[in-house]
């Protein structure tokens, strides 16, 4: 193993260790939920219409019309499982048991 190698997981580890005993700066770990979301890019991208996007994802058909005729934006808690349906939609639907 390399010294930059070592160092780096030290660092990690040290990281690791600050946020399990409360001395770490706690605002690093936030999670950053974006603003805004293209909900029909990320329909679309899945081959899905709105109906069994929503009916998959547990959100109102008309929800999802709202959000991609820019009528109203998704609450931050709709924002994150969005993110996490763009990013991993197999998790999503395992997790909820579909």
């Amino acid at each position: 193993m390399t010294k930059r190698a070592f160092d780096k997981i030290m660092a990690g580890l040290d990281s690791a260790r600050g946020y399990l005993d409360g001395t770490a700066d706690k605002r690093v770990y936030r999670v950053h939920v974006p603003e805004k979301i293209d909900v029909k890019k990320i329909r679309t991208r899945l081959g899905l219409s709105q109906e069994s996007f929503a009916a998959t994802y547990g959100f109102a058909v008309s929800a999802v019309r709202d959000w991609e005729q820019g009528r109203r934006r998704p609450e931050r808690s709709a924002r994150i499982l969005l993110k996490i349906v763009e990013k991993e939609p197999e998790a999503v639907t395992r997790a909820l048991g579909r």
